[in-house]
């Protein structure tokens, strides 16, 4: 009988555990839109050499930039009026492979203004140690 009750009340608890520490995803659109209003700003006052944490959703994957350092290029909605380059050196961070159209991308990197949206790069660590690291988040990996 204990063994029995055992094989019942254990994967009740489990279950309840983990409903406790999921994020309900009206919270993580929440969060996004709010750690995309310093994207906003940036994009607003024409600012550029800022370091962003934000997300978006693919939009569009372009060619590698094999010219110098190579870079893996995508496009991002970051928010209704705003597209974001995302430039990432796979020279010195793995490239996201898989990565698709609809994809949702988290970023920490440092955001250049331009007329279409702006640029990020500087989405990996500096050898060099003179540059704040950067990263991207996709499916739960960390590229950096």
């Amino acid at each position: 009988m204990k063994k029995l009750y055992l094989l019942i009340i254990i994967p009740v608890l489990a279950y309840g555990i983990v409903q406790k520490l999921r994020v309900p995803e009206s919270e993580v659109a929440e969060f996004s839109q709010l750690s995309n209003v310093a994207l906003e700003s940036a994009y607003r006052n024409h600012q550029s050499n800022v370091q962003i944490q934000g997300s978006g959703v693919v939009i569009k994957i372009l060619r590698d930039d094999n010219e110098g350092s190579r870079h893996q290029k995508f496009i991002l909605n970051a928010n209704k009026n705003q597209t974001l380059l995302i430039a990432h050196n796979i020279d010195l961070a793995p490239r996201i492979n898989g990565l698709q159209v609809g994809d949702r991308v988290e970023f920490y990197g440092e955001y250049e203004w331009n007329q279409k949206g702006g640029i990020i790069h500087w989405t990996h660590h500096d050898p060099n140690h003179r540059h704040t690291n950067g990263w991207l988040k996709h499916n739960g990996k960390t590229y950096q």
